[in-house]
């Protein structure tokens, strides 16, 4: 019977030189290249990298699998259950016991951010604690490392119970939080007081006496995509720039194997687990890796929650990079080998594997998705058991708390306008909250809608459901702007960093209108409660704090006045089920798509 193996090619390799595996933090001042000389000829040695991205907090098994080839019947496939941090780190300790001391742990970022319920209710605490058991050796941030801003995002990782958020608790389990045991990287977000980045640019592990530069930066629209509020004291400079600059650097250090951690990613098209070809990968990250110099060996991408190992060097010779990325939540690892050279401590040959991080069975619905012994399947970690314990414990009584019930499931499944039923039905809760504030619409963006609403069997949901599909505990925000100003709001949806990914927002009851797909003014026919809007006439509606802030590249909102702050999202959204059980799906016929 085959069963998945962690070994590539080069398994024959790999204890080559494990007899040390120090390394180094990028700083200010770099040490002069004799740090790196050694008075014994070095081994060339294979180095092990594991990485996974956009964990999001993800501590029990997320009820996602992975499809991958059947190796018993070519051409057909297999659904493999996976996720869940006890049994990543069962993989990890697996691989680690396998590659001895030449190995690393890499998170492409988005480690917290978007958490569900375990982790966000105790301010991701419980994540980074887990991730100490690990061993994780690396965590670029990414932009959901920033949903909180820069002060709790260093509290995270440096420790502490400093309340840095009014509707933060931070310390409730571990009164003594002392974060992360693991370098966060940001070589391209800079601290306007000092001018420096706010975490290292980069870290420098050695196997074998030969570094490898581990450079952490993340995606620059990051500031359209958070809470303004949180990130003022920062700025978030060009990614391939960032990197270029620091090249000669590294080298001067004697580094010449460069691992990128990007947070930013590419849309891939449907491709087989472990494919290595480039075809269909697009966005950012490729044009990321278009301006790098070649100098760099591996980019580990996350972002946009795709899986893929591409040997850009069939795309471009002149950029022989090897880009990964696996998937989101913990479902894969990516075993990324590289072969180095002794003498010139460069990378002479790197490949990748994605490892499906096979948990426990689950049903959705009326479809079960069970284990396979075709594929290797991990057990529960009992470290990380005995560190969730209390956080489960105090969890279990929120999040099983019953708010309401629904006449069926309610989805993120968009229409052809757009809407989804889902956010346009958190738009009304909204929107019935702050009438009070002179609210005469909401609206909702589509991706702080984190989950589907499904109710258990006898139609009832629980705070813990809601608090999946609204994560990030912003505040609403009462506003108003003109006729002028809603028309402009409403034309950003397809300009700016929308341009190419249109970001349609959810309306509630009150507001209707009409698009077209193309030209330079694309809405039409708006109206507020039945009525044609007026240039000059003003209106009330209501937003979450992270859009009256400008995020998604929503800027006019920027300029409501007469703001009115409300409650927290979800609360709103426990308030509307409370008063309207059952609840029915929204209506998704209030845009029209010409």
């Amino acid at each position: 019977m085959l069963r998945q193996t962690f070994g590539l090619a080069v398994l024959g390799l790999m204890l080559a030189g494990c007899n040390s595996s120090n390394d180094e933090n990028g700083s200010d001042v770099a040490p002069p290249p004799s740090a790196d000389t050694t008075t014994a000829p070095r081994a060339n040695q294979t180095v092990h990298l594991m990485a996974f991205n956009d964990f999001h907090g993800n501590l029990e098994p997320p009820k996602r699998f992975v499809t991958v080839p059947d190796p018993q019947n070519p051409g057909k496939t297999v659904n493999i259950p996976a996720g869940g941090i006890s049994y990543l780190a069962d993989a990890v300790a697996k691989l680690r016991a396998r590659y001895g001391a030449n190995s690393a742990l890499l998170s492409g970022g988005d480690l917290v951010g978007a958490s569900p319920l375990i982790s966000s209710l105790f301010a991701d605490e419980p994540t980074i604690e887990a991730m100490n058991l690990l061993k994780l050796d690396a965590n670029v941030v990414g932009n959901h490392e920033f949903d909180r801003g820069t002060a709790e995002l260093r509290r995270l990782a440096n420790g502490g119970c400093q309340q840095t958020s009014p509707n933060l608790q931070p310390c409730q389990v571990n009164a003594n939080y002392a974060g992360a045991k693991f370098d966060f990287l940001a070589a391209n977000v800079i601290e306007k007081s000092s001018g420096k980045p706010l975490f290292r640019p980069y870290k420098i592990m050695r196997f074998g006496g030969i570094p490898v530069a581990l450079v952490g930066v993340v995606t620059r629209t990051t500031p359209s995509i958070v809470a303004a509020a949180g990130i003022q004291d920062v700025t978030f400079q060009d990614e391939a720039d960032t990197v270029n600059a620091l090249v000669p650097e590294l080298k001067a250090q004697g580094v010449q194997a460069i691992v990128i951690m990007l947070h930013e990613g590419a849309n891939s098209s449907t491709r087989p687990l472990n494919s290595t070809t480039c075809e269909g990968l697009t966005g950012n990250a490729i044009d990321i890796a278009n301006r790098l110099d070649p100098a760099v060996d591996v980019i580990v991408t996350g972002h946009t929650h795709q899986t893929y190992s591409c040997d850009y060097s069939q795309v471009n010779p002149a950029k022989p990079f090897l880009i990964t990325s696996a998937s989101a939540y913990g479902v894969l690892l990516t075993d990324i080998a590289l072969e180095l050279d002794g003498k010139t401590g460069d990378v002479t040959r790197k490949s990748a594997q994605q490892v499906v991080i096979q948990s426990e069975p689950y049903t959705a619905g009326s479809t079960s998705y069970p284990l396979t012994s075709l594929y290797e399947a991990f057990a529960k970690t009992p470290a990380i058991e005995t560190l969730l314990s209390p956080y489960r414990e105090k969890a279990v009584a929120i999040s099983g708390r019953i708010v309401g019930s629904v006449i069926g499931p309610i989805t993120r499944n968009s229409v052809a306008s757009g809407e989804n039923s889902l956010g346009n039905l958190i738009a009304d809760a909204q929107l019935a909250n702050t009438r009070v504030n002179g609210a005469q619409f909401a609206l909702m963006n589509p991706g702080g809608v984190r989950a589907d609403l499904v109710p258990t069997a006898d139609g009832q949901v629980t705070y813990g459901q809601l608090f999946a599909v609204q994560p990030f505990g912003n505040g609403l925000v009462t506003m108003t702007l003109s006729g002028t100003q809603l028309k402009q709001l409403l034309e950003q949806q397809w300009s700016g960093s929308n341009a190419n990914s249109p970001r349609i927002l959810l309306p509630s009851a009150g507001l209707t209108y009409r698009y077209h797909t193309t030209g330079d003014s694309r809405a039409y026919d708006i109206k507020v409660n039945g009525q044609p809007i007026s240039d000059a006439t003003t209106y009330r509606f209501t937003v979450n704090s992270f859009l009256a802030d400008g995020g998604d590249n929503f800027t006019v909102l920027k300029q409501g006045t007469d703001r009115v702050g409300g409650a927290l999202d979800v609360d709103a959204l426990e308030d509307y089920f409370r008063t309207s059980s059952p609840v029915s799906p929204a209506p998704t016929n209030r845009i029209t798509k010409d």
